[in-house]
């Protein structure tokens, strides 16, 4: 979708040091990005880089812009553009119409989310579900798949829902957020705390007996590979809860959501060490009181990273039965499914892409 779309859209990767600018037109950024220092303490000067920014890029452009979108940190208002008190963003405290502020300075149709929300939003409609489905047409298993459960591991816990190509935002912009999610491990706590890079350095600390905070999970994932000194056993877990943390979270996702999931971030680095528990935590079983066992998911989850996996999946098709008192037949599958993917665009593509197509569909609307 929007592959051959001519319309030109700003956007923005923003981050607490730096920001990001360039422009996408038929999903590919067709300017080489422009970064700037962010100014997270004074107002003034992060809007007078929004502004400087977003011009030199309007100015690279062979022709004007419908549309600014972009992703910016909660908690906010982003129906209306409104940005309230973010940690990282101090001198944004009390809120500031952010949306409105460029709308009126640029005179276009501004349009803010989370990056949770655009990342699954770029991987419906653009990445991941477009490819599997072709993957398994290509296999020759007849169903398609229409709704994505996109989640992001880093500095927090990410995610959003599509359904049918649109994108779940609910009454409150609250729509498909997960980090608040009571924590499987921690019932006090929420699911962030075990899912999130100072998760992963705090649980290592923990196991490894050691109390080192400077450890970034990239710190701990080369000490799980062997590759720097340090308690290896620890590292691996250290991954592996967070793995079924998300996993237990995603499971009451996919209960309402009943689409595929695709993973990003920058923690999915460690996917060797998380992928193994979150999938289990998915695939696991759980009583009632009268003694059986039931699985935690009406459907089988799939890894479609692994190819043998995807094969075997599609083999289970659909098959003939009887219609009572009738000499006709129906076909009939009994098999439910869902797949689970790590992002192949890479997760700021898939934000960035998420952005456009937002964009585009909100002007359509």
């Amino acid at each position: 979708m929007y592959n051959h779309d001519n319309r030109i859209v700003l956007t923005l990767d923003a981050g607490g040091t730096n920001m990001v600018f360039s422009a996408i037109q038929g999903n590919v950024k067709i300017v080489e990005p422009y970064c700037l220092p962010a100014y997270p303490d004074d107002l003034q000067r992060c809007l007078d880089t929004l502004i400087d920014g977003f011009t030199h890029i309007r100015n690279l452009l062979p022709k004007a812009p419908v549309a600014i979108s972009f992703a910016f940190p909660g908690p906010a208002d982003y129906k209306n553009g409104i940005i309230h008190d973010l940690p990282n963003f101090p001198s944004f405290r009390g809120g500031v119409p952010l949306g409105p502020f460029l709308q009126e300075h640029f005179q276009i149709p501004v349009f803010i989310n989370n990056d949770g929300n655009l990342f699954a939003y770029g991987e419906a409609l653009a990445g991941a579900l477009p490819t599997l489905n072709e993957r398994l047409k290509k296999l020759g298993y007849n169903k398609e798949y229409r709704n994505l459960i996109g989640v992001t591991f880093g500095t927090g816990f990410g995610s959003g829902v599509v359904i049918d190509n649109r994108l779940l935002t609910g009454d409150n912009d609250c729509g498909g957020d997960v980090w608040v999610f009571r924590n499987k491990l921690y019932p006090n706590k929420i699911a962030e705390e075990s899912v999130s890079r100072r998760a992963i350095t705090r649980v290592y600390n923990e196991y490894a007996a050691v109390r080192d905070e400077t450890l970034t999970p990239n710190d701990i994932f080369r000490i799980a590979e062997g590759e720097t000194p340090g308690d290896r056993q620890a590292a691996v877990r250290s991954f592996a809860q967070l793995g079924e943390v998300a996993g237990d979270v995603i499971a009451h996702l996919l209960t309402f959501g009943d689409g595929i999931v695709v993973i990003g971030g920058g923690i999915i680095g460690a996917a060797k060490y998380i992928m193994p528990a979150l999938i289990g935590e998915l695939r696991s079983s759980l009583a009632t009181f009268s003694g059986d066992n039931l699985s935690r998911l009406q459907m089988e989850v799939v890894d479609a990273q692994d190819e043998d996996s995807l094969k075997q999946a599609v083999l289970e098709e659909w098959r003939e039965i009887d219609i009572p008192n009738t000499n006709k037949k129906i076909n009939y599958n009994p098999h439910k499914k869902t797949f689970i993917m790590r992002t192949s665009l890479g997760t700021s593509t898939a934000i960035s892409l998420g952005a456009y197509a937002y964009a585009l569909h909100q002007l359509a609307d």
